[in-house]
């Protein structure tokens, strides 16, 4: 298996997260199961490169792709992922590292080759059917929660659920934070129905207004939700949606979350000025 894959720290969070496996029989016990680890090493080469899962070089990581696809429906299904990206999330913040006073959103196209749900006609992309990509980041961009939607949905239908999505944050006495102060938007989210319900929930809606010059300000802040967006499509898996079900796909969005989560977390302890 392919250490570069699943390291240390990862499998360390993401073990006691598994869901328990009944032990073999004594008589007639099958097959050998291949090791959790190994499955999440195929899953994660999936995640990287975009291969499809036929072509996971099993020699390599230690895992069919069959048994990797198999590996994360279970663990979809069991709700690991979440449970991995608020752990990571209550570590930043133990360790100082989230500023969840100003956060961000905004959303992205990707196409979808296959059928399945969440998927429609891309207003960008001359119809072709397509899903979006709805992120809500804190001030240094690390992502907070992820929603899929089909294509053809606008972004604002997306603001008060990705706020729902936003675990609660522990790592520090006191009240778990699940909400910002001022939550940061472009013009697409400009529409004063939802800037009310955002002040309902004490929250500062920071919105460009459609119809005026460009120069407010809020591309200042705004900016790091573009970057978040980067860094998740660093993860070629990404990029275009593969998969008919939806919710493997959401899957493979909170799994990279986690890791964006986790490698910001190592690159503040290696770093001499933290």
């Amino acid at each position: 298996m392919r250490a570069d894959l699943v390291p240390d720290g990862l499998w360390e969070r993401v073990a006691p997260l598994l869901p328990s496996v009944a032990e073999r029989r004594h008589r007639y016990p099958g097959r050998l199961r291949v090791p959790d680890r190994a499955a999440l090493a195929g899953v994660m080469y999936v995640l990287r490169t975009g291969v499809a899962w036929r072509d996971v070089p099993a020699e390599t990581v230690g895992c069919s792709g069959v048994t990797a696809w198999r590996r994360l429906r279970d663990w979809t299904e069991a709700g690991v992922w979440p449970r991995l990206h608020a752990a990571l999330l209550a570590e930043l913040r133990q360790a100082d590292l989230l500023d969840l006073d100003d956060c961000a959103i905004d959303g992205s196209h990707v196409r979808a080759l296959k059928g399945g749900s969440r998927r429609g006609p891309s207003p960008v992309d001359r119809a072709r059917p397509g899903s979006k990509h709805h992120v809500i980041v804190d001030r240094h961009g690390t992502p907070l929660a992820v929603t899929l939607t089909g294509g053809n949905r606008h972004d604002v239908t997306q603001l008060l659920p990705l706020l729902d999505a936003v675990p609660p944050i522990r790592g520090l006495r006191g009240r778990p934070r699940r909400k910002p102060q001022r939550l940061y938007a472009d013009r697409g989210y400009d529409y004063d129905k939802y800037r009310r319900r955002l002040w309902k929930r004490g929250i500062k809606p920071m919105i460009a207004r459609r119809g005026v010059a460009h120069g407010s300000g809020l591309g200042k802040v705004r900016w790091v939700v573009e970057r978040a967006f980067a860094w998740l499509h660093q993860f070629k898996r990404l990029r275009i949606r593969y998969e008919r079900r939806a919710d493997l796909h959401q899957g493979f969005l909170e799994l990279a979350c986690s890791v964006i989560c986790l490698r910001r977390l190592q690159q503040s302890r290696r770093s001499p000025g933290q």
